[in-house]
């Protein structure tokens, strides 16, 4: 079963949007997990527009499922990571101004730099991943970098999947094949959904993590929180 981790950095933009401490981001990875989620997935941003490098200290002991932390490692990332040891980090390499994360790494140009800070998180216990792009040179370029899994950044799946364009799995597979056969992980997220995770799931062996947020926090407005982690966690099976 493909584990799901929920991001909850949209419930930190609520939050913020009025102040104070509602709704709390702690009771809400609590009660996720309680509700069935495998991990909790917070991406802190230099400019704390949604989680707090805070909410990351204060998250840690009451996440007991699989704690993943995405972002770019400047050096203030760098130091958090290395003091909280979550299970897993997660390089997404975004620009300061960036809405959202756009791209994936590089990891062919950026080879040495990522080494380097991959090995320093392994040297700590912490599970490594690298948000890459559909491209096979991207997957070779990670195995490269030492990085035990990788992210497969599926936007471009979910933008092209509700058009009915379903071939648009077919990169995503042909990497999926790559990754196996070259022993990294494979986790993915971006825009995935309940009406493409059954899709993309059912395609992609070897699956064995998903990150979603901005979709089960949007759906849930509608049909709770409860349900729709049932509902994703039923998709992955």
């Amino acid at each position: 079963m493909t584990k799901l981790s929920v991001n909850i950095n949209k419930i930190a933009t609520l939050r913020n949007s009025r102040g104070g401490n509602t709704p709390n981001v702690v009771q809400f990875a609590k009660d996720a997990q309680r509700f069935g989620a495998e991990g909790i997935t917070i991406h802190p941003r230099p400019d704390e527009r949604h989680i707090r490098y805070q909410d990351a200290y204060d998250l840690k002991s009451d996440v007991y499922t699989e704690y993943n932390i995405e972002g770019n490692p400047i050096p203030k990332f760098m130091e958090m990571v290395l003091k909280i040891k979550p299970t897993q980090v997660t390089l997404v390499p975004d620009s300061i101004n960036a809405i959202t994360s756009n791209a994936g790494w590089d990891t062919i140009k950026h080879k040495d730099f990522l080494t380097e800070i991959i090995k320093e998180f392994k040297n700590n216990n912490i599970r490594t991943s690298i948000f890459v792009d559909p491209d096979l040179h991207q997957i070779e370029g990670a195995k490269a970098t030492g990085t035990d899994r990788i992210e497969l950044y599926t936007e471009t799946f979910a933008h092209q999947y509700s058009l009915g364009n379903k071939n648009a799995i077919n990169p995503y597979m042909e990497c999926a094949g790559l990754a196996n056969a070259l022993d990294l992980g494979i986790n993915a997220g971006h825009d995935l959904s309940l009406d493409n995770i059954k899709f993309f799931k059912e395609n992609i062996t070897g699956l064995l993590e998903v990150s979603i947020g901005h979709a089960l926090i949007a759906e849930s407005l509608y049909l709770g929180v409860e349900t729709v982690i049932g509902m994703y966690l039923d998709k992955l099976k």
